[in-house]
């Protein structure tokens, strides 16, 4: 990797970079998108599986997908950089393709006919899902570090520009989305699903062109050893020195700024007096330093027994970060219904567009609602709520990501709240137009619209300021790895979606077979899951609140660049 560094580097990044970095990922989500939006339809119509099996299929498979990022963020902090790891991550892209369900298709039945899927197709499905999670692996924990990394975090001009990424990658983001939601899931339904599958793959391709074409330009940071393997260090020398009295002058702690250099390109941590534990890996004793020039970093220095500040600081980051970033599992728990059973109740309501057309909205493309609710949200919180709140708080960002986590937590107990009464109220329409057990109830889909909607802006909150949380709070060596944590919490919140779903679904079931969750939702009770999700969340809600309220911010010293090429520290810059 070329590291920025001379006259030449820092021509390179800035906003030049831009279109190649969103188009890249305008493509990539359409690809994504577009093969997992409408995939509960096809595991149900074309696969033939039940619902609650192909629900936990997806939300698995989401969740190893949001998992495999910690290897990606590995291969870019540790060994070969994030533009080598999104490169070869969209190459891999490509080679996922579920199979349809050709049997049927041959027999001249269309999709309707598979009674159930063959066990190569099956497997052919497994793998392609797969192929898919690892090759976001390679990309989800890179591309936000990446286009945050072509702005100079020691130019206070470019720093302040990096808040604006977040809200644009993310507006691109769903606008891409959008077009997947709508256009592609029009073509899964009422084309093909060869074509409705094929149309993603050729969208794969165009984000690997789109990004390679970039490569001139770009701003391209030399990996710097594994993140994994230096706060495994500070915690072993910390234990090994647990008996040794705590350094009462902070000053007497080692620090090497010279070791530190590569991982403290735009500043370096300063010592805090919490977690002071960790304090103790930095007291020199006897026999941690070398005994011939020990002022030269060049001598050999076993980290296993001594770390210097910077990085008990970055391993003391990491640990406080830790309650703040879980708080986030449970409101993707409860958005990631909007793939499962939101979408079967869009499925048995009335989905014409208007009262006397005949165009029905597919049932996978009502997420629209929630890429709309988004979109408009993000594009007002960046226009007029943050200059307005820039005047108040002194903050480039408007406000702290921590308090718009909040507004999206607080946001997303009320779309689960309102989507209980929603259920209820169609689940009623049902009965009374007696469709309980066939036809469509006499109930427009329009009325899921609130609940869609209130999700997306809560993500335009909650997931905007949790990447912005992991991206400013993490030591910058490890800012792919934080992305990838970021991901990870989308993987649990997965995970625990598949398991609340398992719990309701065996704690509901009565002695006739019934339960909450049956295929059949007019027979169920799906509005008490949803309660059971709101309760949960509200639970999740106060916990977050205690955490944001005892945190204590990153403290670190930037570095400015002078004239020729010297370095200099100015006054320390505590985030509020």
């Amino acid at each position: 990797e070329a590291a920025m560094d001379g006259k030449k580097g820092k021509k390179k990044g800035g906003l030049r970079t831009m279109p190649f970095i969103f188009a890249n990922e305008v493509a990539e989500k359409l690809a994504v998108v577009g093969f997992s939006t409408n995939m509960l339809t096809y595991l149900t119509q074309q696969m033939h599986m039940p619902l609650a099996k192909a629900a936990t299929t997806l939300t698995n498979f989401g969740g190893t997908s949001a998992m495999t990022p910690l290897i990606g963020a590995y291969l870019a902090d540790a060994c070969i950089g994030r533009f080598w790891t999104i490169a070869g991550a969209s190459v891999v892209y490509q080679f996922f393709r579920p199979a349809p369900c050709k049997a049927a298709e041959a027999a001249g039945g269309g999709s309707g006919a598979c009674e159930q899927a063959l066990p190569w197709q099956l497997a052919v499905l497994y793998v392609s899902l797969f192929l898919n999670a690892v090759g976001a692996g390679g990309y989800r924990p890179c591309i936000v570090a990446f286009g945050a990394d072509q702005f100079d975090e020691s130019q206070t001009a470019e720093r302040a520009r990096t808040w604006g990424f977040f809200n644009w990658y993310y507006f691109c983001n769903g606008a891409s989305q959008l077009v997947a939601v709508t256009a592609v899931v029009y073509v899964q339904d009422n084309v093909g699903w060869g074509w409705g599958l094929g149309v993603p793959a050729f969208c794969m391709g165009v984000s690997v062109v789109a990004f390679v074409g970039g490569y001139p330009m770009y701003r391209r940071l030399d990996p710097s050893g594994s993140p994994f393997t230096r706060l495994a260090q500070v915690a072993v020398a910390a234990v090994r020195k647990r008996r040794v009295p705590r350094a009462d002058d902070p000053g007497r702690l080692y620090e090497n700024d010279e070791m530190d250099a590569p991982i403290s390109m735009y500043g370096k941590l300063v010592h805090t007096p919490q977690l002071s534990f960790f304090d103790r890996a930095a007291i020199i004793t006897d026999g941690d330093l070398p005994t011939t020039d020990a002022s030269s970093s060049k001598q050999p220095l076993n980290l296993w027994r001594l770390s210097t500040v910077h990085r008990v600081e970055e391993l003391k980051s990491v640990v406080r970060m830790g309650p703040i970033w879980a708080a986030g599992i449970l409101v993707i728990t409860a958005s990631s219904q909007q793939h499962t059973f939101s979408l079967q109740q869009a499925s048995t309501m009335d989905r014409r567009i208007a009262p006397h057309s005949s165009f029905k909205i597919p049932a996978g493309s009502m997420t629209v609602f929630t890429m709309l609710a988004m979109l408009v949200t993000l594009f007002v919180y960046d226009r007029a709520l943050v200059p307005l709140a820039r005047r108040r708080t002194g903050l480039d960002r408007g406000i702290s990501f921590l308090h718009r986590m909040g507004v999206g937590f607080t946001i997303s107990v009320a779309a689960s709240l309102v989507a209980g009464f929603i259920e209820r109220h169609r689940r009623e329409a049902a009965v009374a137009g007696g469709t309980t057990d066939a036809g469509t109830a006499p109930l427009s889909v329009y009325w899921l619209v609130p609940q869609y909607a209130l999700h997306g802006v809560a993500e335009a909150f909650n997931s905007v300021g949790h990447l912005e949380f992991m991206y400013d709070q993490a030591p910058e060596s490890m800012r792919s790895t934080a992305t990838a944590l970021f991901w990870l919490s989308i993987s649990l919140g997965s995970y625990v979606s598949t398991l609340l779903i398992t719990i309701v679904h065996r704690w509901s079931a009565g002695p006739d077979g019934s339960n909450w969750l049956p295929d059949n939702i007019n027979r169920g009770k799906l509005d008490y899951f949803y309660w059971v999700v709101t309760l949960l969340q509200v639970m999740n809600l106060v916990y977050y609140l205690i955490c944001a309220r005892q945190y204590t911010y990153k403290p670190v010293q930037h570095y400015k660049e002078e004239e020729g090429e010297d370095k200099s520290m100015v006054e320390l810059q505590q985030k509020v």
